[in-house]
């Protein structure tokens, strides 16, 4: 495959070249620091994969992006560590890297890439979903459910409750359906935040808005009448957060 540096960080962008080296498949075709280099190179070299830094000298990805006709798909965006800007990623389920980058992290991000036999039909919407996350700084209304035959965007209120069971995470929507998504439940309790969403018990993430009430403190009642266990170790938590002026 071919591959792209776009990195305005000269240590930064040496260390990726070295690390891009070290893949047998991969050929480093160029390499660019700002939004105008980066529209030259990537028309005219056209690479596989694009290995992209957010933030460049001159604007950011997503004013690259917008220069580009079509979009190129097979980005992996590349961050130093920002909370915010990590959990927008998130919600958008876009491939990142975080700085400094990992020998075995990148190999993992190329083989997603390698993985993949087609098109994402909602890459726009996935793109946009993040870029205003970012733009206007808060958290999106949406979040990408990638399971392992296609993505869906789903409404954060339409989430009833989650369910973890080891590295995997159920979602349970309101509109009845679920969908299982190979990522443990932490990794979704630090993008829905309390007090929105409770975490009830080790495999129980709730959204507040559909609990009708508490059964003996030990059991969460949801308006469809499901009940969702809280553990001992949560209980006073959960209850000062369900009812806090009691």
């Amino acid at each position: 495959m071919t591959l792209a540096i776009i990195e305005d960080e000269p240590a930064v962008r040496r260390e990726i070249t070295y690390l891009v080296e070290q893949e047998s498949d991969v050929e480093l075709i160029g390499w660019a620091d700002t939004v105008r280099t980066a529209r030259k190179l990537i028309t005219e070299k056209v690479p596989d994969v694009i290995l992209m830094d957010i933030q460049l000298r001159d604007g950011t990805a997503f004013d690259l992006l917008a220069k580009l006709e079509p979009i190129p798909q097979h980005i992996i965006f590349i961050t130093a560590y920002n909370h915010f800007a990590i959990k927008a990623i998130k919600f958008g389920a876009l491939d990142y890297l975080l700085k400094p980058i990992d020998q075995s992290e990148l190999n993992e991000a190329l083989g997603r890439y390698r993985r993949k036999s087609e098109n994402n039909p909602q890459w726009m919407q996935q793109l946009a979903l993040t870029q205003q996350s970012m733009d206007q700084g808060t958290l999106p209304e949406h979040i990408v459910l990638n399971t392992l035959n296609n993505s869906r965007i789903v409404a954060v209120d339409d989430i009833v409750y989650c369910k973890g069971d080891g590295p995997y995470t159920f979602f349970f929507l309101n509109d009845g359906s679920q969908q299982l998504i190979s990522k443990p439940l932490k990794y979704y309790e630090e993008l829905l935040p309390a007090p929105h969403f409770l975490r009830t018990h080790q495999s129980y993430l709730v959204n507040k808005k559909y609990v009708s009430g508490v059964s003996r403190s030990e059991y969460i009642i949801l308006k469809n009448n499901e009940e969702i266990p809280i553990s001992t170790r949560r209980k006073n938590s959960i209850l000062n957060l369900l009812f806090p002026n009691k």
